[in-house]
């Protein structure tokens, strides 16, 4: 029954990547920018920003998108975001990278004429939330959504209406409390030209890449693994914040039969075990999100992506957690070999040994 249990759970790891990508390099880079932008880290921006470049986006795509989501993540984040643009073209510079400026930007008409932007405004909000939409309870709200982020803002020709809305989500997806919003403009993304397939593979490509732990993978939260409540019984054994999700089978009522003690550990950038070892069973380790590492002492640390599994002997010296710049999650359980079953934590990963690894 353990073996029967174990294998399904491994094919279902293994499929976590094998959706086909239809979304474009350049749109993924963008969107990536964007999620970092949201959670306002700027270490990690810098180099997201480097690829992008790299990649094919262009400064004028990267202007438009930070400047827009200051409409949604808040001016300073926004600013801060076009800040490390700005660090990052200066030192490009530097070194004789001649970067993509890409459409010229122009000031957009209606800028000048208020009752055409709340026309216009009126008219996008309407195509993206395929209905009229009239917020009455809050007047204001209502005439800052339609003249100034429908009109003013989409009014910008820097990014297509379908772009803007990828990179919206990408935004919210990697932001807490705004559910609504977000699956709000999953449909918005679909009505504005791109398909349901692209917004659903732009989650779950935000995700499986370590930018954003949202559950918007999919409706419902289908393929998206629990990321539980931060993991503050083990707090004292970890650098960084940790979250623990336990995970037991669907068709089993609490304390009804037999089974392995599965879980789902949620990683934050930068975030590791102590070294430790396990007496009395061997540990499974399933990746489905993220990238990390793990590392048995006295041998390389082997890097970590999705589909991968590690089987952990008992009694091996070892520790794992996410990479410097990512989000990792694995599955966990573990198998007897006899005897006592027990952890026993020992010394932290130094910064030294951690900081180390490529």
């Amino acid at each position: 029954m353990m073996k029967k249990k174990l294998i399904t759970l491994l094919l279902i790891a293994g499929t976590m990547n094998l959706s086909a990508q239809t979304l474009t390099e350049r749109q993924l880079l963008l969107c990536a920018c964007a999620s970092l932008e949201a959670q306002g880290d700027l270490e990690r921006l810098e180099p997201a920003i480097r690829s992008a470049l790299d990649g094919g986006v262009t400064i004028g795509e990267l202007k438009e998108a930070f400047s827009q989501l200051y409409a949604y993540t808040g001016f300073p984040r926004s600013l801060n975001a076009l800040g490390s643009l700005q660090k990052v073209l200066a030192a490009r510079k530097a070194q004789g990278i001649i970067d993509n400026e890409g459409k010229p930007w122009t000031r957009p008409a209606i800028w000048n004429d208020a009752e055409r932007a709340l026309k216009q405004g009126t008219e996008v909000q309407t195509r993206l939330t395929g209905k009229p939409f009239d917020y009455g309870f809050c007047p204001q709200d209502d005439y800052y959504l339609k003249s100034h982020l429908f009109g003013d803002i989409f009014a910008g020709e820097g990014l297509s209406a379908a772009d803007r809305e990828l990179v919206t989500v990408a935004a919210l997806s990697s932001l807490k409390g705004v559910e609504p919003q977000l699956a709000a403009h999953k449909a918005g993304a679909v009505n504005m030209g791109n398909t349901r397939e692209q917004v659903e593979e732009l989650c779950k490509w935000l995700s499986d890449n370590g930018f954003s732990q949202s559950d918007c993978a999919a409706d419902a939260n289908a393929g998206a693994w629990p990321k539980g409540q931060p993991n503050t019984g083990y707090a004292q054994y970890f650098i960084g914040g940790s979250h623990l999700a336990p995970i037991r089978p669907a068709n089993l009522a609490e304390g009804e039969g037999s089974v392995a003690n599965y879980a789902n550990v949620t990683f934050e950038p930068g975030c590791r075990n102590n070294w430790h070892i396990h007496h009395g069973a061997h540990q499974i380790l399933i990746c489905v999100s993220g990238r990390g590492w793990y590392q048995e002492w006295g041998k390389p640390a082997i890097a970590l992506t999705p589909g991968m599994i590690i089987d952990i002997p008992d009694e091996v010296k070892h520790w794992h957690g996410a990479q410097r710049d990512s989000w990792f999650q694995h599955l966990t359980t573990h198998v007897a070999t006899g005897g006592e079953q027990s952890n026993e934590w020992l010394e932290p990963v130094t910064d030294e040994i951690y900081n180390a690894l490529k």
